[in-house]
């Protein structure tokens, strides 16, 4: 079963400011993940953040795509079957985590 995929306004937009070629590998990787979004722990593909450098991240999961740098920060929406993208961007010094921490906040997530 694929979970339907749903992105954050700031989300989308992280994707489109990736080169094409990012673009496509970052949409490759979701939709191989969105067969199976479950955490690693559950048989999934997700890799569980919990708490990074001083950030709460719990119920967060990451996709990394290493070749690139680019992590991918999702949540899992349950009672619909969905996984809602948070961030998508390119490895600098865990900014991606301080904006998936600052979108949970802003979206109550």
């Amino acid at each position: 079963m694929n979970w339907k995929v749903v992105y954050l306004p700031e989300a989308a937009k992280d994707l489109d400011n990736l080169s094409h070629q990012q673009q496509i590998i970052v949409k490759k990787a979701v939709k191989k993940v969105q067969e199976n979004p479950l955490p690693q722990s559950d048989g999934g593909y997700g890799k569980p953040l919990g708490h990074k450098h001083g950030l709460n991240l719990t119920n967060l999961l990451k996709i990394k795509i290493r070749g690139e740098g680019i992590r991918i920060v999702y949540k899992l929406v349950k009672t619909e079957s969905q996984m809602l993208v948070i961030v998508v961007g390119v490895r600098e010094d865990d900014e991606v985590y301080e904006i998936a921490y600052s979108r949970r906040t802003k979206h109550q997530l």
